[in-house]
């Protein structure tokens, strides 16, 4: 890292640091251990073990140490727990109809789609195919296990796989393609634009059971199955906060690292802090086994 790139991300730190008003369990203490992260040795087992780093931009090199040593540390002291190996042969065909569903319908449609109306979709649409028996198994498992015994400790926010998104309630935000509940989320989001300034970008919002399965089994597949690092960023179906109330938010032009600790560091998430009206999600050493999120935001 350049010297004047160290002292930049420093003068920053310190910034969030000195300010007022800190989020809820990210304390001083906290913030000062997540920055040392990023200059102790584990930086340097990190850059060892992933040595294209070097040769990158130095915000993907920021984004890289961050997510690898937070992963190691995580890994370090939790059992790492797979996909029953039934379920492994439905993985991928379950998410090649989920695919054709989501271009079937669109991405921003998507995002509110109830699990009874996938089912209706697949059975009218020839180039889909219903789900079979053993998908719709696997589906039901996903939905309804327990995840305690990985990691995961979160709140069970939906009971039902049928549950559904009250379309009535709800309103699509301009140029984002994500939906936001009328009562509450919308005007808390227009708000914090407002207070924040047009950079602000909502990245995230609303997510039915559906959408949150697609992206579970997606990050699943990526990570071959373990579910101890899936979880950790993105939260099983029944557990998400985005059906309810909970969306998310950026820098324009941030591309990827709007969903990285990198977020951290931004002018926006600085003015984010000074909010009475928000907090964030999932904090720094958060309960429910989740990764550090600065841009997932729960209104107070």
């Amino acid at each position: 890292m350049k010297r004047r790139e160290f002292f930049k991300y420093l003068v920053i730190f310190n910034s969030i640091i000195l300010s007022q008003k800190m989020y809820a369990s990210s304390n001083e203490s906290d913030f000062l251990d997540f920055f040392k992260s990023l200059f102790n040795n584990e930086e340097k087992k990190v850059i060892k073990k992933n040595q294209e780093i070097q040769n990158t931009e130095n915000n993907t090199f920021i984004e890289e140490i961050v997510d690898n040593v937070h992963e190691e540390k995580y890994i370090a002291t939790q059992k790492e727990v797979f996909l029953d190996s039934k379920y492994k042969n439905f993985l991928d065909s379950t998410r090649y109809k989920l695919n054709k569903i989501q271009s079937h319908v669109g991405y921003g449609n998507f995002n509110i789609i109830g699990f009874d109306e996938i089912l209706t979709l697949a059975k009218q649409n020839t180039f889909i195919k219903p789900f079979t028996k053993e998908e719709l198994e696997f589906l039901e498992h996903i939905f309804y296990y327990d995840p305690e015994y990985h990691g995961f400790y979160g709140e069970r926010i939906s009971k039902s796989i049928t549950e559904t998104i009250d379309k009535k309630r709800i309103i699509k935000v301009p140029y984002t393609g994500h939906y936001l509940f009328k009562d509450g989320p919308y005007e808390t989001y227009l708000r914090m634009c407002e207070d924040i300034g047009s950079s602000l970008v909502l990245t995230s919002g609303i997510r039915s059971i559906v959408k949150q399965t697609k992206l579970f089994l997606d990050k699943l597949e990526r990570e071959n199955g373990n579910l101890s690092v899936c979880s950790k960023s993105i939260a099983p179906p029944a557990f998400t906060y985005h059906t309810i109330s909970d969306f998310d938010v950026g820098k324009k032009g941030f591309g990827y690292a709007n969903f990285t600790s990198e977020f951290a560091l931004t002018e926006e998430f600085f003015h984010m802090k000074k909010l009475d009206y928000i907090d964030i999600r999932y904090t720094v050493k958060n309960l429910d086994g989740v990764r550090y999120e600065p841009w997932h935001v729960k209104i107070i």
